[in-house]
């Protein structure tokens, strides 16, 4: 995040303030239709062509902590089974086995000194995926142990968390994430720890919450004892990027204002300007929002459990502190962001009992909410629209307002 930037995102968040309406060459939007939310024969779509084909957030180092150390990812309905080596490096496989498809680990993590046996029938596997033993081998005829390892799944890092891809053919994650890694190394990506992880199950379709956290135009009806009263929503600037990721940059009301729950706190001794002075929320695509801040970050990561259910992980990180206890101010800091959440997500039922009902037929959007219209674009990008339902399409119309990566 250079110097220029830094003085366009000042420069741009005065504009909007100041602005009487949207840019004069800003399209108007044809409304997203409804059934994208509820229609089964879509949701497959979105199911095959994006969960299965996107890089998605698994886990922290932190939770690998040792060689043999592993963490069981189920959140696509594969289980992947994510290990560092005795190389220090860290892979993905299927939890498979090449026999007759019986699970290595059961447990969500745990450690293994030297590799993973099938309770199923006691096939052997070392940490880098490689068959190396089984029982009754004189039984198997012409049995190629190098032709039966485990399958492997895409797995990389930025910084100190570990993204996975079901995709063999996916282009690297730093390629894919455009310009969102040079921004966020000001947050010491190789140090960041680990705080504390919880998951929240909301009955509603993964969009109609995800939607929420890419705008602020709720802010005066749902955060307004909370939110509202120190982030300022008509100064927000937003910037588009290609691959459906975003940046929200939203002003405090009062200049030099600071969260007072974080008053004490560590900060990233390398963090720039603009998370001093603004909220920055980042949208990886398609389900991570995080808004950072000097003294650390959420990673909320929106699941699809069902067509009308999902759930929402909320991942805490912090600056590297050593081998001191953690700050106890940690505690106080996640509660106070439950309860945001808790207003985040006491509709959600209500909202997915109307989008299910015939008075709804489909989304409105205005300026402030474009985010909401450029991930629907994305998605059909990722879908092929040719092989949607042409009701169901989202009209391209924001190409002139995404920026190069």
């Amino acid at each position: 995040m250079d110097a220029a930037f830094i003085e366009r995102v000042k420069r741009q968040v005065e504009h909007q303030r100041e602005r009487k309406a949207p840019p004069d060459d800003f399209p108007r939007f044809a409304p997203i239709p409804g059934g994208r939310y509820t229609d089964p024969d879509f949701l497959a779509l979105e199911d095959a062509g994006l969960w299965k084909r996107s890089w998605l957030y698994a886990c922290h180092t932190d939770e690998l902590p040792e060689q043999g150390s592993y963490f069981l990812f189920r959140k696509t309905g594969s289980p992947i089974l994510i290990v560092r080596g005795k190389d220090d490096r860290i892979r993905a496989f299927y939890n498979t086995c090449r026999h007759r498809g019986g699970p290595l680990v059961k447990e969500q993590c745990g450690k293994t000194r030297g590799g993973f046996v099938c309770g199923y029938h006691g096939w052997t596997y070392d940490l880098e995926g490689k068959l190396i033993n089984l029982r009754d081998r004189r039984d198997f005829v012409d049995l190629d142990l190098g032709q039966h390892r485990l399958v492997s799944v895409r797995c990389e890092r930025l910084g100190n968390w570990i993204f996975v891809n079901e995709d063999p053919d996916a282009e690297p994650l730093l390629d894919s994430l455009g310009p969102i890694p040079s921004h966020l190394e000001q947050f010491d990506l190789d140090s960041v720890r680990h705080v504390h992880s919880a998951s929240y199950d909301v009955a509603c379709n993964v969009k109609v919450l995800l939607d929420a956290f890419l705008e602020v135009y709720h802010l005066k009806s749902i955060h307004k004892d909370t939110v509202d009263r120190f982030l300022d929503h008509r100064g927000t600037d937003i910037i588009l990027w290609p691959k459906g990721h975003s940046l929200m940059i939203t002003p405090n009301r009062r200049e030099g204002w600071v969260d007072p729950g974080t008053v004490g706190m560590a900060e990233f001794p390398s963090v720039t300007e603009l998370p001093q002075r603004f909220n920055l929320s980042y949208n990886l695509y398609p389900n991570l929002v995080t808004p950072v801040a000097p003294t650390g970050m959420p990673f909320l990561v929106f699941w699809p459990v069902t067509g009308n259910t999902m759930r929402i992980d909320c991942h805490w990180f912090a600056p590297d502190w050593g081998d001191k206890e953690r700050d106890p101010l940690w505690e106080t800091r996640i509660a106070n962001f439950e309860r945001i959440l808790y207003e985040d997500t006491q509709f959600a039922p209500q909202i997915q009992e109307s989008v299910e009902s015939p008075g709804f037929k489909g989304i409105s959007l205005n300026y402030q909410e474009r985010r909401l219209y450029h991930w629907h674009e994305e998605l059909d990008r990722r879908i092929g629209a040719s092989a949607i339902d042409p009701a169901l399409r989202v009209k391209p119309c924001l190409g002139a307002f995404v920026e190069p990566a």
